[in-house]
């Protein structure tokens, strides 16, 4: 099922709009979602399928799945696979069948004959290095090159004969003949195919010539019947040719190209050759850790698809370029979750409370709301003991003004149980805090002490019906805004140290055991986690992901 419409309006959609109301376009709007398979998708491509599937859905038109799979090298089944998983947890369906652009490489070949036979292609054997002397510079038209004259009967010989496999890598190279002295160097002759002896994914080994992403690109819009092709800004000097290659072949339609702003996003790196480099060399745990921005990572930390949705909604579409804080995306995900989050109790730091005036003996069954806020989602049982666990963070031996939380001869309460006095601190041979004796007000439960304040609140979980779990708490990959800025220097100087903290011995209310929300949980005072079922079987017991803070503290 796909996901609802956009409701905000952006510039593509009143460009359509205008069109239509003009008569300029008549009939089923049609986009296309067109990924390389060299790497998994991240959030920056959220943007794009939110876009062409939004428009699609907004015009009642249809939206088309294809991989732009012309560089087998850097290509395979497994990015594929990951692709189409991201494009439907994001809530779209494609239309019909997935498209691949090596569907086209026939006809793509045959385009190709048919520039050489009007003139407008040729073979070239310059090296790589004197092409791009050849190409001049933005300062300098190019100089054509020693073979851009050659017979029309000449050039098909030897296309032939680079699909035959007559020839080596880079030795020949079949170039479209434009304008050297064109101000956009993208006109300058570019190549159109190029040898390449590697096994295609979804062709094998029948083509040993692979044709360039600008002359696919635009051919496989057409053959497709993609009435606009939405781009991201950068491709917006490549237009002119792809319009160039599309009048100048026999394609049965002629795709409008309009190109918009990427996704830029602080602390952030939305390249997918770098984001490549980081699971190379092993900085993170794969494509899908949960710290990096790629849709999987995203959600593996807990991510929902609704706060992709929204965020991509709250940013927009427009032509200007700019960065986007990172906040906007912690606050699209705590949205979401804040309404729909069941909550739970977890102590990340255990420290043991003994209640010494209750009964070693006996146990309580206290009844909690799944969500305060929401009492359709239900009710939950913790079990209250004579040994319980608090979080080490909640007790000062020295309270600080205006503290929250337990000190010695102080009262705290505890979350949905009773109110509770310290009153003597047990620690080992080394000095280190290792028990806290306390007193509980058997009085206390459900309403408020009489003769004396408590504290504040803080969570707890019993020390005997209450399950050990660890605690990934992930936080921002880099600690510079652009770590991938060239004046920055390498982007893995910019590393943050603290992006991940696991905190082993965790313990968490028993139903956690099992987690029966495919949502993250509100670890009440602590943040969003979300259950990492790869981590919990290799561990043995649960892990939880921290997805994102109660509230923005970065700046902190």
């Amino acid at each position: 099922m796909s996901a609802e419409p956009k409701k905000a309006h952006n510039f593509i959609q009143s460009l359509i709009e205008d069109a239509v109301a003009k008569g300029a376009h008549t009939g089923t709007v049609v986009t296309r979602f067109p990924p390389e398979p060299n790497g998994y998708l991240h959030v920056g491509h959220a943007k794009a399928i939110c876009l062409n599937f939004g428009i699609a859905n907004t015009f009642g038109g249809e939206c088309n799945l294809r991989f732009d799979d012309t560089n087998p090298e850097k290509e395979s089944q497994e990015y594929i696979s990951a692709i189409k998983a991201d494009v439907e947890w994001l809530g779209y369906q494609w239309q019909g069948k997935v498209h691949f652009a090596s569907d086209y490489f026939d006809a793509l070949y045959n385009f190709a004959e048919e520039l050489i036979e009007r003139g407008n292609a040729y073979v070239c054997a310059l090296s790589a290095d004197e092409m791009a002397d050849y190409r001049g510079s933005l300062k300098e038209p190019g100089r054509n090159s020693p073979y851009r004259e050659r017979a029309v009967e000449e050039n098909l010989k030897l296309f032939r004969q680079m699909r035959d496999g007559d020839f080596q890598n880079g030795e020949m190279v079949l170039r479209a003949k434009i304008d050297m002295a064109s101000p956009n160097i993208n006109m300058r002759d570019p190549i159109l195919y190029r040898i390449r002896y590697a096994e295609h994914h979804q062709t094998g080994n029948k083509w040993c010539i692979y044709p360039m992403y600008d002359y696919t690109h635009p051919i496989s819009d057409a053959l497709e019947g993609i009435t606009h092709s939405l781009c991201t800004l950068e491709f917006e000097d490549h237009r002119p040719l792809y319009d160039w290659v599309l009048d100048n072949i026999s394609v049965p339609c002629h795709p409008r190209q309009i190109e918009f702003a990427r996704l830029n996003l602080n602390y952030t790196i939305t390249s997918k050759r770098k984001l490549k480099r980081l699971v190379d060399e092993h900085i993170v745990d794969g494509w899908d850790d949960p710290r990096m921005p790629t849709i999987s990572g995203l959600r593996r930390r807990g991510y929902t698809p609704e706060s992709l949705r929204t965020f991509c909604d709250m940013i927009g579409v427009n032509k200007a370029g700019g960065t986007v804080d990172m906040g906007m995306l912690e606050f699209a995900i705590r949205e979401d979750l804040n309404i729909r989050s069941p909550r739970a109790m977890c102590v990340m730091r255990p420290l043991k409370v003994t209640l010494t005036n209750y009964p070693a003996d006996k146990t309580e069954t206290l009844v909690l709301p799944v969500h305060p806020q929401n009492p359709d989602m239900g009710s939950r049982e913790v079990t209250w003991s004579q040994t319980l666990f608090i979080d080490r963070e909640d007790f000062a031996l020295e309270a600080p003004r205006k503290w929250k939380r337990l000190a010695p001869d102080q009262a705290v309460r505890l979350r949905g149980g009773y109110v509770m006095t310290c009153r003597e601190i047990i620690r080992d041979q080394s000095g280190e805090i290792v028990e806290l004796k306390c007193e509980y007000d058997e009085n206390t439960l459900g309403v408020n002490p009489e003769g004396y304040k408590p504290n504040g609140v803080i969570h707890w979980v019993s020390a005997t019906d209450s399950v050990e779990c660890d605690i990934n708490v992930y936080d921002r990959l880099f600690n510079a805004e652009t770590p991938d800025s060239d004046k920055e220097g390498d982007m893995l100087d910019h590393l943050n140290p603290h992006s991940l903290v696991v905190l082993q011995g965790a313990r968490a209310e028993r139903n956690l055991a099992s987690p029966a929300s495919d949502l993250p949980y509100q670890f009440e005072r602590e943040g969003y986690f979300f259950f990492d079922q790869k981590l919990t079987e290799k561990a043995g017991k649960p892990v939880f992901n921290r997805t994102v803070t109660l509230r923005d503290s970065w700046g902190k």
